[in-house]
């Protein structure tokens, strides 16, 4: 019984350290590995010159070169013949194979995390979709619009079925008030369950 006790102990300090340590890792882990990439596709041909002419390295090279290059992107974006440009070649890189499944929501991600406006997200809910039986989470963002519910011949929510990893993107679907469970959850509560993919529960 007190092996098992001290048993029981150890193993709640190891949980607890992994708790602790294991989020620091990965946070660490992933800043050097963005830091490493963005360095090696930047400034791994420039440094190869240095190091053969001067016989040493620039670490952060690579950083500087890409903080600069976007700087100079964003300022030519801004203008009128610079977003031209840019739309043109948005159009033709759309064009190449396998790229118009990773861009778009690779863009609505990162546009989503960048924008100043926050989702007009007014409550959390669950509906029964794609199918009976089945729930998805979704957020309510409207009420419906007259034609539609003249149409179905009853009251509805424009309701936006959110996907992992966004919660800014996915399906809008509009639905019977009358089938829609709203759930006693904030909207950021809602936003992390669906960008951690439900590992991280609201709290209650």
């Amino acid at each position: 019984m007190k092996h098992e006790g001290k048993f029981l102990r150890v193993r709640r300090y190891f949980l607890s350290g992994i708790l602790i340590v294991l989020p620091i890792f990965i946070t660490l882990y992933f800043l050097v590995f963005i830091f490493n990439f963005i360095d090696n596709a930047w400034g791994k041909i420039l440094n190869f010159y240095i190091k053969k002419h001067l016989g040493f390295a620039i670490p952060g090279l690579g950083i500087v070169l890409g903080l600069v290059t976007i700087f100079i992107v964003g300022f030519l974006a801004t203008n009128f013949f610079g977003k031209k440009l840019f739309l043109s070649i948005e159009h033709w890189f759309l064009k190449l194979p396998f790229i118009k499944p990773v861009y778009n929501p690779a863009k609505q991600i990162v546009s989503s995390f960048m924008s100043k406006e926050k989702p007009t997200f007014k409550k959390v809910c669950l509906v029964e979709y794609p199918s009976k039986g089945i729930w998805s989470m979704g957020f309510i963002t409207n009420e419906s619009f007259a034609s539609a519910e003249k149409a179905a011949g009853e009251e509805m929510y424009h309701i936006l079925i959110a996907t992992t990893p966004s919660p800014f993107t996915g399906f809008m679907v509009l639905m019977p008030k009358k089938d829609v469970k709203i759930l006693d959850i904030s909207i950021e509560q809602g936003i992390k369950l669906i960008v951690t993919g439900g590992i991280v529960k609201p709290e209650v």
